[in-house]
């Protein structure tokens, strides 16, 4: 998907400038039009913050189509699964298509090296996730955790946070964060 003209052709359906735009995200009009341009690719903060302008959640952006049924989707195939993460940490969502959904349910996995950024994450509601496979660093505010395959976490998503992978077997992470701001 090209994020840039995704971007550019929703601000436009809302009709909004840059500027405006800019205005509301808390971010430089140059941030929003590098987007636009595919001069730079946004981390998920950068772009949630950008789309908080909107207002509009990461999946109502990645999704193309929303199913307009009366029956909502139960079963979604792993090709069905929108990866919304950024760089090279994969998040493949569950669940994407569901109408009014409270829970964002993930499938992450982390290649050594990666992480969720340099900025810490913070947004309302609570996380909890399970390692399935290698293993983990977890930062929540000033602590440091080493999570192991099988370990698992539960904390207050408003806490500053960081998931990195420092070590050299990519890692795996199922997780699950509500309120659903993916």
């Amino acid at each position: 998907m090209d994020v840039g003209a995704r971007l550019y052709a929703i601000r436009k359906l809302k009709g909004l400038s840059q500027r405006e735009l800019a205005k509301r995200a808390g971010v430089t009009n140059s941030t929003i039009s590098m987007i636009e341009k595919n001069s730079v690719s946004p981390s998920i903060s950068s772009l949630k913050k950008v789309l908080g302008g909107i207002p509009m959640s990461l999946v109502e952006f990645f999704s193309m189509d929303m199913a307009h049924d009366d029956q909502a989707q139960v079963v979604y195939k792993s090709d069905e699964l929108i990866d919304i993460g950024g760089g090279a940490v994969a998040m493949k969502l569950v669940g994407r298509a569901f109408p009014n959904r409270t829970l964002a349910f993930l499938d992450e996995t982390y290649p050594p090296g990666a992480d969720t950024g340099r900025e810490m994450l913070s947004h309302e509601g609570e996380e909890a996730g399970m390692l399935v496979e290698g293993r983990l660093e977890l930062t929540v505010g000033e602590a440091v955790f080493i999570l192991d395959t099988g370990d698992s976490y539960y904390f207050r998503s408003d806490q500053p946070h960081r998931f990195r992978n420092p070590f050299e077997q990519p890692a795996r992470l199922i997780s699950a964060t509500t309120p659903a701001t993916f």
